[in-house]
């Protein structure tokens, strides 16, 4: 990101060169990993010693119960028993691993689709209907949408930004923190109810039961918020992209992707490939549509079904399939060796990905089993509690907290359980719905995301943006992501002002206050 005739100006250019140099003055991201393993059995072991601890209440995710006046203390990495689970879950700690799963699965379709030409020919047809000017925020837009499948986004949109901004000769890098942006940034924001609404509604219903019982939560309770923001956060995201981010990066020194007209045969290629999607998205969906469909759940809904848990799956055969009946139509695949190989060889782009994991989960499971990040979370919504905030100030103030929070523990749900029977039960008390509780956590547990080395997938957008950049670093990733964080967090506050001032609905029947 050190281009020659690229002027920095103003504070802040010099803010994000700092963040630069300093976290690139950091090891290897697997190397950094590690160390900070180290950090945290030190950290365990003189906090243990000094005996700290939180008492709280807090929801169990397993049996959806709150759990009254939990004592937990910060547990010791240096001891006998510690030792002993770090031996024994080192290689459950890396193959449980969230996010290793999901990208290796998918990239086997991914693989298969890019090296059988279909990807290629995929951007050249977007290249000719996409107009330049909108396509930063097709690309934001694509991102924030895609976490209606969860985690998807992550291992196809975010490498996808940066291959079709390159299909457009501009900085791939740009593409990729663009729709990382998106992805992660704006996990909450959504025009459609996600998997995350029914997940984080659950918890919220539970925390009411501290005041008041028989409330049902709905899983659209922030529809209509979440709806807007997505236009908010889409406009939010192709500014700082256009205006900071890519001016920052200076031009793209790398081999630029020259997409030719498509050829008669990729034309038909393409033809059969979408074919084949159709057929396949046909079989798909009359596994789920009837009430009695196989992928349903036992009481025929589908946010929590069969089909939610092997959509991974699914994406990659949406992947695959079409990828397969191109490459028999152009010539790229003759055989069932060479989708063999095309799977082996997105695995080996893999490789410092998989290295990467290795140290990333390890320091992931410690930081849990010494109960660092509850003891972190609940001080926080402690302090808060204590400030003597009220109305506006008071939710912004635990938005802050809560992005602080974010920071360190990255599992939203787990989040919620802890914060939830804080600050559920004190909202509903000052006459603030849970609902409108929920909503405002959300914002600060999306906005920080992506400058937080704990986020799962944060090494995977690492590992990808070093095919563009081969001495790219945590510090050069960060940077290039703190704009959008820093916008983010203000544009979305700014909105739930404004909610508040004209006190509009949140979801469908849904208001603010009680």
């Amino acid at each position: 990101m050190e281009n020659a005739g690229v002027k920095r100006r103003g504070f802040f250019g010099k803010f994000l060169d700092y963040v630069e140099r300093t976290g690139n003055k950091l090891p290897h991201p697997t190397t950094l990993f590690a160390i900070l393993c180290g950090l945290i059995a030190l950290t365990s072991l003189v906090l243990a010693y000094l005996n700290v601890n939180v008492q709280f209440d807090a929801i169990n995710r397993s049996t959806g119960e709150i759990e009254k006046n939990q004592l937990i203390t910060v547990k010791s990495l240096i001891t006998v028993s510690g030792l002993q689970w770090i031996l024994k879950s080192a290689i459950k700690n890396f193959t449980g691993f969230a996010p290793l799963g999901t990208v290796l699965v998918c990239g086997f379709g991914i693989g298969i689709a890019e090296f059988s030409g279909l990807i290629t020919a995929s951007l050249k047809k977007i290249v000719v209907s996409t107009p330049k000017q909108l396509l930063t925020a097709t690309v934001v837009f694509a991102g924030i949408m895609s976490n209606i499948a969860s985690d998807v986004g992550y291992v196809v949109i975010v490498p996808l930004g940066a291959i079709v901004f390159m299909s457009f000769k501009r900085h791939p890098l740009a593409g990729l923190a663009a729709a990382f942006a998106g992805v992660s940034g704006g996990f909450s924001a959504n025009l459609l109810v996600g998997t995350l609404d029914p997940l984080l509604g659950g918890i919220t219903q539970e925390a009411t039961k501290i005041v008041a019982n028989g409330m049902t939560i709905s899983a659209a309770a922030n529809w209509y918020f979440m709806a807007a923001s997505t236009l908010v956060i889409a406009g939010i995201g192709t500014y700082v992209t256009d205006k900071i981010v890519e001016p920052r990066l200076g031009k793209y020194e790398g081999e630029m992707t020259s997409l030719e007209e498509l050829t008669p045969v990729e034309k038909k290629g393409l033809k059969n490939a979408g074919i084949s999607i159709v057929a396949f998205l046909l079989i798909i969906a009359a596994t789920i549509v009837p009430e009695n469909g196989i992928l349903r759940s036992s009481t025929g809904g589908i946010m929590v079904s069969p089909f939610m848990d092997g959509l991974i799956v699914i994406m990659a055969l949406s992947f695959a399939i079409p990828g397969i009946v191109y490459g028999k139509t152009v010539g790229t695949i003759k055989s069932d060796t060479d989708v063999a190989e095309m799977m082996a060889k997105q695995m080996r782009i893999m490789a410092s990905y998989i290295a990467m994991t290795f140290t990333a989960a390890q320091f992931i499971a410690w930081f849990n089993y010494t109960n660092l990040a509850t003891v972190l979370a609940v001080n926080g919504a402690n302090f808060l509690k204590t400030t003597g905030f009220v109305g506006a100030p008071l939710f912004i103030s635990f938005v802050i907290v809560s992005a602080f929070i974010n920071l360190f523990m990255g599992s939203a749900s787990a989040k919620w359980a802890i914060l939830a029977p804080v600050f559920v039960p004190m909202f509903m008390t000052l006459g603030y719905t849970p609902e409108f509780t929920q909503l405002a956590y959300r914002i600060g547990d999306s906005t920080t995301n992506i400058i937080s080395p704990l986020m799962t997938y944060f090494a995977m957008v690492v590992a990808f943006a070093q095919g563009y950049k081969k001495d790219m670093k945590i510090g050069t990733l960060i940077s290039m992501m703190v704009p959008y964080s820093i916008a983010f967090l203000i544009g979305w506050t700014i909105l739930l002002i404004v909610w508040m001032i004209f006190n509009l609905p949140i979801g469908p029947g849904i208001g603010m206050f009680m």
